[in-house]
């Protein structure tokens, strides 16, 4: 079964709106587990805007499922993840100020960048995964870095997913198969709902985590979290 990681951003963002600790983001964590998610997810980024740095060490401490944290791997956030050594951390490259992260990176003329990176992060035992479009060049470039798995970027298959579900999945199906001959890991994310995951799962070979944020806290003001985190779930078996 694909995991499940809930991605708590847009629950510091609600925090942050206000000030002072409603929603309590540890205690978000923490119930997220305990209704059934297999692990949490948080993209710290240089201006603090939603998940605050301390919000990571704090969550290190208590979160007993797979930690991953997301980022761009300025000098800040690789010291922090370096001092936090959670599960696994996925590399991205947004700019500081991007809304989201919109694009996967390029690993053929950033692989010897990103293979001094990865080198580092893996030598504290964490496991890493890239950001990456669903490009054979891409995954091929990505298994050059030493990256032990690849997340897929799938706001194309989710944008398109309406129009034309079968041309939507099919380059991430091609990209995926790759990936697995080449020894890779496969997450994905980005845009995923009720709607698009379960025929994501269905198609995508190898698939072994998905991060979800955006549509699960939207559906969750509906349906509850912990019966939107059940309703995941049921995409994913």
């Amino acid at each position: 079964m694909t995991k499940l990681s809930v991605n708590i951003n847009k629950i510091a963002t609600l925090r942050n709106a206000r000030g002072g600790n409603r929603p309590n983001l540890i205690q978000s964590a923490l119930d997220c587990e305990r209704f059934g998610a297999q692990g949490i997810t948080v993209h710290p980024r240089p201006d603090e805007r939603h998940i605050r740095y301390q919000d990571v060490l704090d969550l290190k401490a208590v979160v007993t499922t797979e930690f991953n944290i997301e980022g761009n791997p300025t000098p800040g956030f690789l010291e922090l993840v370096k001092k936090v050594k959670p599960e696994q951390v996925t590399l991205v490259p947004d700019a500081p100020d991007a809304i989201t992260s919109n694009a996967g990176w390029d690993t053929i003329q950033h692989q010897n960048y990103l293979r001094e990176v990865i080198s580092d992060l893996k030598s504290t035992g964490t496991r890493v995964s890239i950001f990456v479009d669903p490009v054979i060049e891409m995954v091929e470039g990505a298994a050059q870095t030493g990256t032990d798995r690849i997340e897929l970027y799938t706001e194309a298959y989710a944008s398109h997913f309406h129009q034309d579900r079968e041309q939507a999945i099919a380059p991430y199906a091609r990209a995926a198969e790759r990936a697995v001959k080449l020894g890779l890991g496969i997450n994905a994310g980005h845009d995923l709902d009720l709607d698009n995951l379960k025929y994501l799962n269905q198609n995508i070979p190898g698939l072994l985590e998905v991060s979800i944020g955006h549509a699960l806290i939207c559906d969750a003001l509906y349906f509850g979290l912990e019966n939107t985190i059940q309703l995941y779930l049921r995409q994913l078996v």
